[in-house]
């Protein structure tokens, strides 16, 4: 088994100050398991009229597998009495970087991750992907049939690390945008795609507004694109977005910061980056490049400049790590935890 610390200290940090913790994350990532390992310092029933009785030791966990407002049963709140821990599957930092394919391949999911061969890995998340469209969804209030919302998240699969074209969309599936928008909802606040949002700077360009769209878990993605292996999956046209998906998801998770937090960057004249994260007082910026030699470009020196970045680290797929200009560094994915120890200095 594999023991998710920084998600224990996290859930028992936050138990100290609210009475009330809940632990998201879409189905089968590991709430249970992780909730079982705090019950063993903290113990209680999962109810509103218990948080406010006046035995102040008393603490509560609440497990869920959807967001916030998709989980509310009634009019009454918990807010000021309950705090929130979102579990993503599982990440290098949890893993090892020597099982960083891997983890890219097979993605997060404990019984993916951990299945005993790559074909069983490919069997629990096909089964996983129906069990979630038909049994979950439903049970969640989501009222969109299953079948329309497989293929939805099918074609998903081929916008990964794209902007979001509602009309496209739209067109392509034969509905209105509005109803694309309610469909990407669904997907969203089940935690199983991700919006990553446009950050508009003070700057006489015309910038974009749309988000982008990354399923959370790249194990997913390729079950959706019928990707069964490594090898398949180099060969692939979306190799270079799954690669980008998982190494954003890498970077967040170890600067730990929120992704309320995080956002991307783009203008009409073609200047972009990847993910800016607006941490405090600083700006950083990250461009991921599934390449071993990476180097600075006009896009770059134009966030540098247009966004006031304090940092822009270069992510890329090769060994080593290296200056590229002034604020700029080119870092390894391997070399992801010292680079960012690097970026708190």
């Amino acid at each position: 088994m594999i023991e998710r610390r920084a998600h224990l200290r996290s859930v028992r940090r936050l138990l100290r100050e609210f009475r009330v913790c809940a632990i998201l994350g879409a189905r089968q990532v590991g709430k249970t398991t992780l909730a079982d390992h705090v019950a063993r310092a903290w113990r209680g029933p999962v109810l509103r009229v218990l948080a406010d009785r006046a035995r102040r030791g008393t603490r509560f966990l609440v497990l869920g597998s959807a967001a916030p407002d998709l989980l509310r049963q009634s009019s009454e709140t918990l807010a000021g009495r309950i705090a929130y821990v979102r579990l993503p599957p599982f990440r290098t930092s949890e893993v090892g970087m020597e099982r960083r394919d891997r983890l890219w391949v097979r993605g997060g999911f404990p019984r993916s991750f951990l299945a005993a061969t790559e074909p069983a890995s490919v069997r629990w998340r096909q089964e996983f992907i129906t069990t979630f469209l038909e049994r979950d969804m439903p049970q969640l209030g989501v009222g969109i049939a299953s079948a329309t919302m497989r293929s939805f998240w099918s074609m998903l699969a081929h916008y990964h690390g794209q902007r979001v074209n509602w009309s496209e969309l739209g067109r392509s599936f034969g509905v209105t945008d509005k109803t694309v928008r309610r469909y990407l909802e669904a997907l969203e606040s089940t935690f199983v795609v991700r919006l990553l949002k446009p950050w508009h700077a003070n700057v006489k360009k015309r910038q974009v507004k749309a988000p982008k769209v990354y399923l959370n878990d790249t194990g997913l993605l390729h079950a959706l694109l019928e990707i069964p292996s490594l090898r398949a999956l180099q060969g692939h046209p979306k190799v270079g977005a799954s690669w980008e998906g998982f190494a954003l998801g890498e970077v967040v998770q170890r600067l730990g910061v929120r992704w309320e937090e995080c956002s991307y960057w783009a203008t009409h004249q073609g200047a972009e980056l990847d993910l800016l994260v607006r941490h405090g007082q600083r700006r950083l910026g990250f461009e991921f490049k599934r390449t071993s030699a990476p180097g600075i470009t006009p896009s770059m020196r134009s966030a540098l400049q247009d966004l006031g970045l304090d940092r822009l680290l270069v992510i890329h797929a090769g060994s080593g790590s290296y200056p590229l200009a002034p604020r700029v560094r080119a870092a390894s994915l391997a070399d992801l935890e010292t680079e960012v120890s690097r970026l708190a200095r």
